[in-house]
């Protein structure tokens, strides 16, 4: 506690920024309610323990999911019928862009689905996102990440075949 102006108390915050090379696991505070009913993760953790790309779901509402990926290398082609939005938390990526020819997947599709090899269309650019940056990832967009050094990467996207959901293992209970 500090004392402001006026002489009162009042109670003191500090910010602080994780990253894959140091972060502090959070925690939630629960008021008069049972653990049990949050999910509470830290994506650095996630992200730390994961393979290289892997999507674990680290926040879900309904049918839709924020994903904790590991940015290292070069990922495969994905395509989504959907909008997904990225938001770099930690690290450089890059973020490679083709307006497919024709998309594989049906309108309602959940989530994004790897590619076979290149994808056919007209190449749209690439985006160098740093901590903090937000990209949204258009529908029926092939794109490719890739990281010369290991990030982090939240992905809101809807739940598909390959979201990794291992709430038992990340969940603060």
């Amino acid at each position: 506690m500090t004392a402001n102006l006026h002489g009162k108390e009042r109670a003191s915050y500090t910010t602080r920024f994780g990253s894959l090379a140091s972060y502090e696991k959070g925690g939630v505070e629960i008021i008069n309610d049972d653990p049990r009913h949050y999910a509470f993760s830290n994506v650095f953790e996630v992200a730390s323990n994961a393979a290289p790309y892997e999507k674990t779901a680290v926040g879900k509402n309904m049918d839709y999911v924020v994903e904790a990926i590991r940015a290292e290398g070069t990922s495969q082609w994905r395509t989504a019928a959907h909008d997904e939005f990225a938001l770099v938390l930690d690290g450089q990526v890059e973020i490679s862009l083709v307006k497919l020819a024709h998309s594989p997947l049906p309108p309602d599709a959940g989530g994004s689905v790897a590619l076979d090899g290149e994808p056919e269309g007209q190449p749209m650019g690439r985006i160098v996102a740093r901590r903090g940056h937000m990209v949204l990832v258009p529908a029926n967009a092939a794109y490719r990440f890739h990281a010369d050094r290991p990030g982090v990467i939240l992905l809101q996207t809807i739940v598909g075949d390959d979201t990794v959901e291992r709430w038992a293992e990340i969940c603060l209970s």
